[in-house]
């Protein structure tokens, strides 16, 4: 069921979601994006290089957030509009559990032509990840 503009008030807050992230998903999101940095994948560099353990791809940090707004949606191709800062990695321990990127998003203002702006606020262990992190997004 499409969402409509006319019913959506700033301030309505989208499902929130969770995203889990383990050292698999990593090297699957390498595999699928050509991108093999090893300090997505070798514990060792990624501390010889300052990191605190192995990081998430800020891409596909990006791509998990976005998720919440297309799910509320229901279609991907409403999103006109998406960009984030990165302002912190996602560390993902070896250990089984890996790490988690909690995602919350409310409309922040209401456009022209049927669309409406989403603010999102992506955390990880209770950092922020993602920092201005915002979709246009065209309602029905």
């Amino acid at each position: 069921m499409a969402i409509s503009y006319d019913e959506v008030e700033v301030g309505t807050e989208l499902p929130a979601q969770s995203f889990p992230v383990t050292r698999d998903t990593l090297v699957r999101y390498a595999g699928a994006s050509g991108d093999f940095n090893p300090i997505h994948w070798n514990e060792k560099f990624a501390r010889e290089v300052g990191l605190p353990d192995v990081i998430a791809h800020g891409m596909f940090t990006m791509a998990e957030a976005i998720r919440v707004v297309t799910d509320w949606v229901g279609d991907p191709a409403a999103v006109v509009e998406y960009g984030v800062r990165f302002t912190r990695p996602v560390p993902v321990p070896n250990d089984g559990v890996g790490a988690v990127v909690e995602v919350s998003a409310k409309v922040a203002k209401k456009l022209e032509d049927g669309k409406v702006q989403v603010d999102l606020l992506a955390t990880t262990g209770g950092q922020k990840v993602l920092g201005i992190s915002r979709a246009v997004v065209r309602l029905a």
